[in-house]
């Protein structure tokens, strides 16, 4: 498989870190915040670029990056612990997902083998390798969870077709048969950007792909039994295009960003919405100015309903679901996660993790 660069591994990480206590200071920026919008730096010990982000609550907050590590907080950002998996510092933990400060899985992205999703129960102390990409064409992209340990994986594809993992109980992920997936297209794979280019919302399944013709969103209804597959606006035509995030606020309301990550500043094709549960995507009619995006969240508890996403050149909010954006600033973030107003991260390049100051009006 050809790697697009978006795949090219990162710098590695530091040596393991112990617990350190972490003072919040604001974000770098150069104008003041729009929309009374505003990123909160934390002082987390590692140099790992960070893709991965599970946000539990206001207070258990996960990420995960470069050189096998993770990093940990359980008091809203007050005090981070950052380490390692043992035997993983060659790994990019690009997905995690944790159910609260001991209970967390990590997938790691890369060629066949690199691509492994891992288990802890005990808030990280010790990890258990759950699943292994066995061949040489799986590539793992991201994962997503229902509930307690009920997720789906998927992976690019594995001889022309995707490969989707399902659990019911976290440790044993069984490959959906190939048959139930439409074909992939020429150079079609996914993004391991910031493992939301999959979503779950009850027994509905979202991906998005790119890399091919077309830039796809597959969805299943049945809890990733079955699959079809449907063309999206957003950039296509070369291994960096495509879309790169996707979410849902309703079975039928949802968004998919992207773009060219090879031409980050360029705005077309880097947002489309559904209002049919993915079957199909329109563009909207005011994208992101500053070009590819790399994750969208919703913001739950928010009315109007936030959108918060990010990317490497800058943020952006929308308040109408997702029809118009509004910048917030442009510090680099490849990834976002929200479980509420009070509980909105993102995540990037060199150690960088932020918390969103929301202001009142």
């Amino acid at each position: 498989m050809t790697v697009s660069p978006l795949l090219r591994p990162l710098p590695a990480a530091s040596a393991l870190c112990v617990a350190l206590a972490a003072c919040a200071a604001p974000v770098q920026q150069p104008a003041a915040p729009v929309g009374g919008l505003e990123w909160v730096a934390q002082d987390v010990p590692t140099t790992a670029s960070f893709r991965g982000l599970a946000v539990v609550d206001p207070r258990t907050v996960w990420v995960s990056g470069t050189g096998g590590t993770f990093a940990v907080t359980s008091n809203g950002g007050a005090t981070w612990r950052a380490e390692t998996v043992p035997d993983a510092t060659g790994l990019d933990f690009r997905d995690v997902h944790a159910v609260g400060a001991r209970d967390a899985w990590l997938m790691s992205a890369g060629e066949g083998p690199q691509s492994r999703i891992y288990r802890t129960a005990d808030g990280g102390r010790s990890w258990t390798l759950r699943y292994t990409v066995p061949g040489p064409q799986g590539f793992l992209d991201g994962m997503a969870f229902r509930g307690g340990a009920s997720a789906i994986a998927y992976s690019d594809p594995v001889d022309g077709r995707f490969l989707v993992l399902a659990t019911e109980d976290g440790d044993r992920w069984t490959p959906v048969p190939p048959a139930a997936l439409p074909p992939a297209l020429p150079g079609e794979a996914g993004f391991a950007a910031s493992g939301t280019g999959i979503a779950v919302r009850g027994d509905r399944v979202w991906f998005g792909t790119g890399g091919g013709a077309q830039a796809r969103v597959f969805r299943s209804a049945d809890r990733g039994r079955t699959w079809a597959a449907a063309p999206t606006p957003l950039a296509a035509g070369s291994a960096g295009a495509g879309v790169f995030s996707v979410a849902f606020w309703s079975d039928r309301d949802g968004v998919a960003v992207g773009g060219d990550y090879t031409r980050p500043g360029e705005s077309a094709g880097n947002v489309a919405r559904t209002e049919d549960g993915g079957r199909t995507w329109r563009p909207v009619r005011g994208a992101p100015p500053r070009g590819y995006r790399s994750g969208v969240a919703v913001v739950p508890g928010t009315d109007p309903l936030l959108l918060v996403a990010v990317g490497i050149s800058g943020s952006d909010y929308s308040v109408d679901g997702g029809e118009s954006w509004m910048p917030i600033d442009t510090v680099e973030f490849n990834a976002v996660a929200a479980a509420g107003p009070d509980a909105v991260w993102a995540v990037g390049p060199r150690g960088r993790v932020a918390k969103l100051r929301i202001g009142r009006p």
